[in-house]
C-alpha cells in the first residue's frame, strides 16, 4: 500500500511539473525571423493627430510611431514592435492583464494608474495646452489674462479641467470662473468663440488643430500656458522593457532626435521652455 501511495504522488508530481513546464514555455515571449522579441503594442483606436492617426493603408503614424521607430533602431534588434489598435479603456486592461506588454496613446500620470503600471521615465513628449482666441484678440494669453472674460464651458473632470482647477487653487485671488457641463462640443465651443458667444476655449493644442482643419474659423492659439508630460503605460513585469526604452528615450531627447521629430509633427519643439515655444514665429493656427 505505501509503494502504490508513492507511485501514485509521483505521477501526480509528474504531471503537475509537465502542467507548470507548460504554462512556463506559453509565458516565452515570441520572437522574429531576426532573433528580436516581439513586443505587443497597443494604439488606441481613438486617434490623437499628429500624435497617432492612420494614413490610407490604414497603417498608423504620427509623433508616436516615429518615436517608437526611432527606439526600435536605438535597441539595435533587440525587439520588434507589434501594433495592435483598440479602445482605449480596454487596452489599458489589456496591459494589465499581459495581453499587450505596454499601450501608448497621450497617457498623463494619475495616482490610480501608477498604482496599477509602470510608466516610462523619462516622458517621450509632451501635450500642450493653449487658449483659443478670436484673431483680432491680443490680450488672451495666459489664464491671469481671463479675468472679467467668459471661458467656454469644460467637463466635470479630466486633464484640462484639473490642470485649470490646479491653477485656481493656487491662485483664488485670480482664479477662473469656470461653467460646468458634461459633455461639452469641441466644435460647438469653438464656433461660440468665434461667434462672439466666448472670449476663449481652453483646449490641448492638437485638439484644435485638428477641430480647426474642419472648420477654419476665424481664430487662433493666443497662448500656450502648459506642457503636460505624456507617457508610455507598461505592464508591472515589463521591467526590463520599460529600462531599455527608458534608456533608449533618454538617448534620443539627448541627441535631438525628439525636438526634430517634435518640430516635424508640432512645428515646433516642446522639449524648449514655453517661453521658447510661445515666441512670435511659433503660431498654432490650424494650418
Amino acid at each position: 500500500m505505501e509503494l502504490k501511495k508513492m507511485g501514485t504522488l509521483a505521477a501526480v508530481l509528474s504531471l503537475a511539473g509537465a502542467l507548470l513546464a507548460g504554462c512556463g514555455s506559453a509565458e516565452e515571449k515570441a520572437t522574429s525571423d531576426s532573433g528580436a522579441e516581439i513586443v505587443k503594442v497597443a494604439l488606441s483606436d481613438e486617434v490623437n493627430p499628429p500624435f497617432l492617426y492612420t494614413d490610407d493603408k490604414n497603417n498608423p503614424v504620427g509623433y508616436d510611431i516615429d518615436y517608437l521607430e526611432e527606439v526600435e533602431k536605438k535597441l539595435d534588434g533587440k525587439y520588434e514592435f507589434d501594433y495592435q489598435f483598440g479602445e482605449e479603456e480596454g487596452n489599458l486592461i489589456g496591459v494589465s492583464t499581459n495581453k499587450f506588454d505596454f499601450a501608448i496613446n497621450w497617457f498623463f500620470k494619475n495616482p490610480e494608474r501608477e498604482a496599477k503600471f509602470l510608466y516610462g521615465n523619462p516622458e517621450y513628449g509632451y501635450s500642450m495646452t493653449a487658449l483659443i482666441t478670436r484673431q483680432d484678440t491680443d490680450d488672451i494669453k495666459t489664464f491671469e489674462d481671463l479675468q472679467g472674460k467668459k471661458l467656454a464651458p469644460m467637463a466635470p473632470s479630466g486633464g484640462l479641467r484639473t490642470i485649470l482647477n490646479s491653477y485656481n487653487e493656487k491662485n483664488p485671488d485670480k482664479a477662473v470662473e469656470i461653467e460646468t457641463i458634461e459633455h461639452p462640443s469641441n466644435a460647438d465651443n469653438l464656433k461660440g468663440l468665434a461667434e462672439g458667444k466666448y472670449d476663449a476655449v481652453f483646449l490641448n493644442v492638437s485638439t484644435f488643430d485638428a477641430v480647426q482643419k474642419e472648420l477654419n474659423l476665424d481664430i487662433k492659439v493666443g497662448g500656450i500656458v502648459s506642457k503636460e508630460p505624456v507617457y508610455i503605460v507598461y505592464n508591472k513585469q515589463n521591467e526590463e522593457l520599460q529600462k531599455d526604452i527608458n534608456k533608449a528615450t533618454k538617448e534620443l531627447q539627448e541627441d535631438g532626435t525628439l525636438s526634430e521629430l517634435a518640430e516635424k509633427w508640432f512645428d515646433v519643439d516642446f522639449f524648449q521652455d514655453l517661453n521658447y515655444i510661445n515666441q512670435e514665429q511659433y503660431k498654432f493656427d490650424g494650418k
